[in-house]
């Protein structure tokens, strides 16, 4: 008898090395997911590896301490060669309330003609003269973009650093719209600082912040920068079309949209981008509807992501709470994420699987953003190592994820295959079920997954749960390391 529970207890522990069935849920039959072996309980489990950061400076509290904040950017956007706003404007709370427009103290917008050439900033007055603050009853105001656009900057701000503005109104068009069209070789910025829209019938907008400007070539590069603004409207809140496009939101709240196709339309849409970068930001309210499963609160098709203290709920905003996941990425590129926290309420709709749903069936964005290719290929063959080559694969890497749902997922993350072609004339990739796995050059890792949860991966793809990474690999776990390796594989 001793024998047998030994022999049992021995076969055991060789599934748990092999990453069968056990803590991780996990099925011997689907080699996907790879885990690390369950210790015997006198032996205590390594903590999963934690990310490695640069020192946080102390929070601003003040106006000043939050304007020099507003001067700091990501190491990886360059800010050189840009010049000052040709044209500043600044609007007065009181009377713009009274008229119902824009009120300007000093020079005013009807000068322009309706035309603004090299950049602009307008400067919203903070306060009521009761000191609270200010709600203007309209969107703004913002002229044509004509001229020479390289280094031109284009700036919407609260005139006191911290201090949040409001915007609100009805109207099914309002929206902020930075219209730059198409970059070129041009190198353009915009920012968004401390600044609500809260447009609830917007349904016509594209965008409660539209971010219309796209295209362009490397030498081209256009920069988006929102801090401390909160948004609500548009068929979705935030959409930004492909092209060379940087895209940086902290401190933020993205409220939902209120868009009428609710297929198509989510809290926000990154659209084949080179960069999104979130920290600190907060999404709920996709507008979901009782009979379709509805959108996503972020979908997010940039070639890097970088995620940090994010929070993705489907906590509903007026209408029904989506059955999507609540982010919907792409297998390709790159994700780095640290304390992503994922929320899911019961949709009336059977919800779909994957909270993180990392898809492969649509390219999004031009070819020169990848560098390798994005469909499985004979010429590619998975090492027989693959944590030992994540410097040569498309990675998404995890840290300290947290789920509450209003049950138990059957998983978090999905990492799905990649196809053997295009659709001929489309971006649309056909044959994932044609694919060998060692076909495919994708991988995700997740470290200190944790919640409301039976397993942290679909058995698709090559996942890993907890792995202990191998010396040359220890990289993916520094952020700024990841980034720079990303961009540095398609010369950015």
């Amino acid at each position: 008898m001793g024998f047998g529970i030994a022999r049992l207890t021995l076969a055991l522990l060789v599934l748990s090395v092999m990453g069968c069935s056990g803590a991780n849920g996990q099925s011997a039959a689907q080699p996907s997911q790879r885990t690390i072996a369950s210790p015997a309980a006198s032996i205590p489990a390594a903590p999963p590896s934690q990310p490695a950061l640069p020192p946080e400076p102390a929070p601003p509290r003040t106006p000043a301490e939050f304007a020099a904040h507003d001067s700091l950017y990501p190491f990886y956007m360059p800010m050189t060669g840009l010049r000052r706003p040709a044209i500043r404007l600044f609007v007065k709370c009181d009377a713009s309330q009274a008229a119902g427009r824009e009120v300007y103290k000093g020079p005013d917008a009807a000068s322009l003609y309706g035309r603004a050439e090299g950049g602009y900033e307008f400067v919203y007055e903070a306060l009521d003269s009761s000191g609270r603050p200010c709600v203007y009853p309209f969107a703004p105001y913002q002229p044509d973009i004509t001229g020479d656009l390289n280094g031109t900057m284009y700036i919407l701000r609260s005139s006191i650093p911290g201090q949040r503005v409001t915007f609100r109104t009805d109207d099914q068009w309002a929206k902020v719209n930075m219209r730059g069209l198409e970059i070129g070789r041009n190198r353009i910025h915009f920012e968004m600082r401390d600044i609500a829209l809260d447009f609830p019938g917007a349904i016509q907008a594209m965008g409660a912040l539209h971010l219309e400007t796209f295209g362009g070539t490397k030498s081209g590069l256009f920069t988006a920068v929102v801090r401390r603004s909160k948004i609500f409207g548009g068929k979705n809140a935030i959409f930004a079309p492909g092209g060379e496009t940087m895209l940086f939101i902290e401190d933020s709240d993205i409220d939902g949209n209120v868009g009428t196709n609710a297929d198509q339309e989510h809290g926000t849409y990154i659209n084949g981008t080179l960069v999104s970068h979130f920290r600190n930001v907060s999404w709920h309210g996709q507008h979901g509807w009782a009979d379709q499963a509805s959108g996503h609160q972020l979908k997010d098709k940039a070639y890097l992501r970088v995620y940090e203290n994010l929070t993705l709920s489907n906590a509903p905003n007026g209408a029904a709470p989506s059955a999507m996941p609540l982010l919907d990425a792409s297998a390709y590129g790159f994700t780095w994420s640290n304390n992503l926290q994922l929320r899911r309420v019961q949709p009336q709709q059977a919800p779909r699987e994957a909270l993180v749903d990392l898809r492969s069936e649509i390219l999004y964005g031009v070819l020169d953003h990848y560098p390798w290719n994005v469909v499985a290929s004979p010429d590619w063959r998975m090492p027989a190592a693959p944590l030992g080559a994540l410097d040569q694969v498309y990675l998404s890497v995890f840290f300290n994820t947290s789920v509450a749902s209003f049950r138990a997922e059957p998983y978090v993350f999905a990492l799905r295959p990649a196809g053997r072609g295009f659709e001929p004339g489309t971006s649309t990739i056909m044959g994932a079920g044609f694919t060998t796995r060692a076909e495919q050059r994708a991988v995700a890792l997740a470290f200190g997954t944790k919640g409301s949860l039976t397993k942290v991966f679909s058995n698709e793809g090559w996942t890993y749960v907890n792995p202990r990474l191998p010396a040359n690999a220890e990289w993916v776990i520094d952020r700024d390391a990841f980034i720079k390796h990303a961009l540095g594989l398609i010369g950015r």
